[in-house]
């Protein structure tokens, strides 16, 4: 299913390393290395996920991203959904998933139902993040991360909607 947030989503640039840096108040929330979900629940009353598409889909659909991964897997888990703070839209989030990374306790992945990632990925003592990179889309910031669960390796990317608190909220 498209939605015009995930259009959005899909067409971040990602910062070169001589362009303007995101203020400081939202580079936090864009910097922030502990779960957003996390942070999100600090700033209403409850967290909820709309499932937009989980699926299956071919390295050839994932495109550049594909780069970002150490190894080449024929097929990806897809998960696309929006977070929502107080039934608010506040984020859109793609998380690609190597089929290999789908053994042992990270084949959990496919079956997070409406449970946002975050409360996953957070609870687990194996998760490391190899890197952070901020991106913009129409006056909107976003960001993307290679994590790892047990040394496996995931994508997610985020964009942070209008009504998010990152852009109304001082630290």
């Amino acid at each position: 299913m498209s939605h015009p947030a995930l259009n959005q989503l899909y067409t971040l640039r990602w910062a070169e390393a001589d362009s303007a840096a995101p203020p400081d108040a939202i580079s936090h929330w864009l910097m922030e290395e502990d779960s957003m979900t996390r942070r999100f629940e600090r700033h209403c009353q409850a967290v909820s996920v709309r499932i937009l598409c989980e699926a299956f889909i071919t390295a050839q659909q994932v495109g550049e991203e594909r780069t970002l991964f150490p190894e080449e897997d024929e097929r990806y888990w897809l998960r696309e959904v929006i977070l929502y703070g107080d039934d608010e839209p506040w984020l859109v989030g793609r998380t690609l998933v190597p089929e290999s990374t789908l053994n042992g306790p990270e084949k959990m992945l496919q079956n997070l139902g409406t449970r946002p990632l975050g409360r996953y990925l957070f609870a687990s003592s194996t998760l490391t993040r190899d890197f952070i990179e901020i991106g913009r889309s129409e006056g909107l910031w976003g960001r993307r991360s290679r994590l790892r669960l047990s040394g496996k390796p995931l994508l997610l990317t985020e964009l942070f909607l209008p009504a998010c608190p990152l852009y109304h909220t001082v630290l």
